[in-house]
């Protein structure tokens, strides 16, 4: 099991090396499909992956998609509030055929996943975004890695009892700071070596922010495998499961690292 997650996730690292560092077409067209394999990880859920509901939220966020490519951002409100409505018609003509739960996730679902990961390809487009995007993976990813050895050396107080036991605030608070150092050893190295100029001070401000903000992401995804009884939301990546449960810090940590470079940046 170690190997199997071992080999995954360092052929999932040179896949994110060789998209996110070309950035462009390639990461775009790699962000959608994760973006709808996700969403139809999470349509499982509610079991309309197959269906009516599901396809339409395939279909608005296959359209979001295209509207961010295009650079017209300006119809995707009336693009949501199309989603909402075709959602809606469907609920009401199919009835009772689905729930309401099911038409809140079919409209949620495509904010959750397509919208949120997008982020990762707006930050990369950004004037310092072949530098600042690597902070959304360094704040998630870095954070949850110096979380768990925080918990298990000094966690005494439980974060979330009843959802996650073994998390610890000691391991939340070390899980940030470490996601900061980070930050500012990757800015510092990259001006030294990349001729990049970024500030180690900001990288380190921002990457603990994104830490934070990564832990409520990786919760909420949790708390949804919780409500619905599963343990994977999928298998696509062996020894870690679907694009959501790898992915689930990294979209919530996405829009933050966004705004945070462009106001503080």
């Amino acid at each position: 099991m170690f190997k199997t997650r071992l080999l995954s996730g360092i052929a999932l690292v040179i896949v994110l090396i060789v998209t996110v560092g070309t950035g462009g077409p390639l990461l775009y067209g790699l962000l959608l499909t994760a973006s709808l394999i996700g969403l139809t990880e999470l349509y499982k859920v509610v079991k309309i992956q197959e269906k009516a509901l599901g396809v339409v939220g395939y279909l608005a966020a296959v359209g979001y998609y295209e509207l961010l490519y295009l650079n017209r951002m300006e119809y995707a409100a009336p693009l949501f509030i199309l989603l909402l409505m075709l959602a809606m018609a469907v609920y009401v003509f199919a009835y009772p055929k689905f729930r309401a739960e099911q038409v809140t996730m079919a409209f949620f679902g495509v904010f959750y996943v397509a919208v949120m990961l997008s982020f990762v390809y707006q930050t990369r487009e950004l004037p310092d975004g072949g530098v600042m995007v690597w902070l959304i993976f360094l704040s998630s990813w870095g954070c949850d890695t110096c979380a768990y050895c925080v918990g298990m050396l000094f966690g005494k107080h439980k974060m979330a009892p009843v959802l996650s036991p073994k998390k610890s605030v000691e391991g939340g608070v070390g899980g940030i700071i470490g996601a900061a150092l980070l930050g500012a050893i990757f800015a510092a190295c990259m001006n030294r070596f990349a001729g990049a100029s970024v500030s180690p001070l900001l990288c380190a401000v921002i990457c603990g922010a994104g830490g934070a903000i990564s832990q409520i992401g990786d919760l909420c995804a949790s708390a949804i495998k919780r409500n619905h009884e599963i343990k994977d939301y999928g298998k696509l990546i062996p020894g870690h499961g679907g694009i959501l449960d790898r992915f689930d810090s990294v979209i919530f940590t996405a829009p933050i690292i966004y705004y945070l470079t462009i106001y503080l940046g």
